[in-house]
């Protein structure tokens, strides 16, 4: 798992940009994963240059469209079958399919695909003045989508926003857009994926303590923040052990219950010697009866535990 800080910048000030950042730790992990991957990621990251570099190392995004977003509709004239790319906004494309998005049902999110639809990308050509930039037109997916669950937690509107910035949304549907033209659907339920990172920080915020480092030293807030990533995912596989064969909703256990039993059960450390070897034990209260199957799977062997006098540095 990657992650970075961002440090935000006065107007006089310089440095790394959340773009940057986030070239930093794709090109880590194209480093260590050779095939295609998706990027799911909110509308802040909207930004044709770094939409370029995610398609040139492999990478098939797929975001939000703001209300901005300049997106044209490709259609033939009927008398001259001539091709013209004629400018959309992302809430005309909504308005459009509506009332075909109601009839999908009533529960669960749901999708529209809109075909032929394009937006305007930069590229670098060189000719006799060197290199130039110039804009043609690529063709994406434009999926309109409601009831997404991160519309249940939260709502996308903030007082910070423009009016330009705000996601283009009506009545509740949005617009889903990527460059995967060719699985309009398969890219909208990337997205709906994107939701799990939040959740994720929701639920170390609350259950895990990741506000309450109270240390001045950035090397002890990533140690903090590498410590939670690491005892989340435990809990995550501790979680999945439990109730993957559960039976009814009274079974199992949810992820504040793991936290009370698995991270604040009491336990007590002991030391005796059997068969003239110390040996330590660790007793645990009776409640972690119910993750031995866990302990049995991570628990070492046997530890080599070795004990140094201070003169043995010298």
């Amino acid at each position: 798992m990657f992650y970075a800080v961002w440090h935000k910048r006065g107007e006089d000030e310089t440095g790394l940009t959340k773009l940057d950042l986030a070239r930093q730790m794709l090109t880590m992990l194209r480093e260590n994963v050779l095939r295609r991957l998706w990027i799911a990621m909110d509308r802040w990251f909207l930004c044709k240059e770094f939409f370029i570099f995610l398609m040139e190392n492999g990478f098939d995004w797929v975001t939000k469209a703001k209300r901005n977003t300049a997106l044209y509709q490709r259609i033939i004239e009927p008398g001259t079958r001539r091709e013209r790319f004629v400018p959309v906004t992302s809430v005309m494309l909504i308005k459009a399919v509506f009332k075909d998005l109601l009839k999908l049902g009533l529960s669960g999110h749901v999708g529209i695909a809109i075909p032929n639809i394009y937006m305007k990308l930069p590229y670098t050509v060189t000719n006799r003045k060197g290199q130039v930039k110039k804009m043609r037109f690529v063709s994406v997916a434009a999926v309109v989508a409601m009831r997404l669950k991160e519309d249940e937690k939260t709502t996308e509107h903030r007082d910070s926003d423009s009016e330009n910035e705000s996601p283009a949304t009506y009545r509740g549907a949005y617009l889903i857009i990527s460059n995967r033209h060719d699985v309009p659907f398969k890219a909208l339920e990337t997205y709906v994926k994107r939701w799990r990172i939040e959740d994720f920080f929701r639920t170390i915020k609350q259950e895990l303590g990741f506000e309450q480092c109270h240390s001045t030293s950035e090397a002890h807030h990533h140690a903090h923040f590498e410590l939670l990533f690491a005892a989340e995912t435990l809990l995550s596989y501790a979680l999945w052990q439990l109730n993957k064969e559960k039976t009814s909703v009274d079974e199992g256990c949810t992820h504040g219950e793991m936290v009370s039993c698995l991270f604040h059960t009491r336990c007590q450390i002991r030391i005796q010697t059997h068969k003239g070897e110390e040996r330590v034990y660790v007793d645990f209260d009776i409640q972690a009866r119910q993750f031995a199957n866990l302990f049995s799977q991570f628990w070492p062997d046997q530890l080599d535990m070795r004990w140094f006098s201070k003169s043995s540095f010298q």
